[in-house]
C-alpha cells in the first residue's frame, strides 16, 4: 500500500443465535454487531421497516451519521485554519431513500443542517467554508447522490 493510501477494517458479525436461521424471510433476526479494533461495537439492524429491530444502528442511519460526521471534522479543521472559533457544532442530517418499486433503492439527497455557535471570526467566512468542506469530505467524493448544506451559525 503507497503512503497515499489507507485502510479501514470493520467486521461485522451475525449469527442465528439457535433460531432457524433464514429458513425464510420471517425466520431470522437481523441483528448484529459492527466491530473495529479496539473500539467499542455496534449494536446494528435492519431499518424497522424490514424487520429490525428499532433500538439499533442500521445501515442507512451510520451513512448519513458518517456523511455528516465527516463534513463537520473537516469544518471545524477549517475553522482553526481560517481564525474561526467555534465553539459548538450540531448538525441534524437528513437522508432521503427512494424505493425502486422492485426489491431496492437507493439513497437520492442527504441534507446536511449545521448550526454552529462561533465565538471569533467572521460569521459570513464561517457559513462560506461549509462549501470547502463539502468538496473535502471523503465520503462525500464517495457517493453518487447529491448532499446540500443548509448551514446557520450563530
Amino acid at each position: 500500500m503507497s503512503a497515499n493510501q489507507h485502510e479501514y477494517r470493520a467486521s461485522v458479525r451475525w449469527s442465528a443465535a439457535g433460531g432457524p436461521g433464514t429458513t425464510d424471510y420471517r425466520s431470522y433476526l437481523r441483528n448484529h454487531v459492527i466491530e473495529v479494533d479496539g473500539k467499542p461495537a455496534i449494536p446494528a439492524s435492519a431499518d424497522p421497516a424490514y424487520r429490525g429491530d428499532a433500538m439499533r444502528y442500521n445501515p442507512e442511519d451510520l451513512l448519513v451519521a458518517s456523511i455528516s460526521a465527516c463534513h463537520m471534522l473537516w469544518y471545524l479543521h477549517l475553522c482553526s485554519a481560517n481564525g474561526i472559533v467555534v465553539t459548538d457544532y450540531v448538525d441534524q442530517a437528513l437522508g432521503t431513500l427512494e424505493l425502486d418499486g422492485g426489491e431496492s433503492g437507493r439513497f437520492v439527497m442527504v441534507v446536511l443542517h449545521p448550526e454552529v455557535t462561533i465565538r471569533a471570526g467572521d460569521p459570513a467566512a464561517a457559513i462560506d467554508l461549509h462549501a470547502r468542506a463539502h468538496e473535502l469530505c471523503f465520503i462525500a467524493r464517495s457517493v453518487n447522490f447529491p448532499i446540500e448544506v443548509e448551514a446557520k451559525v450563530k
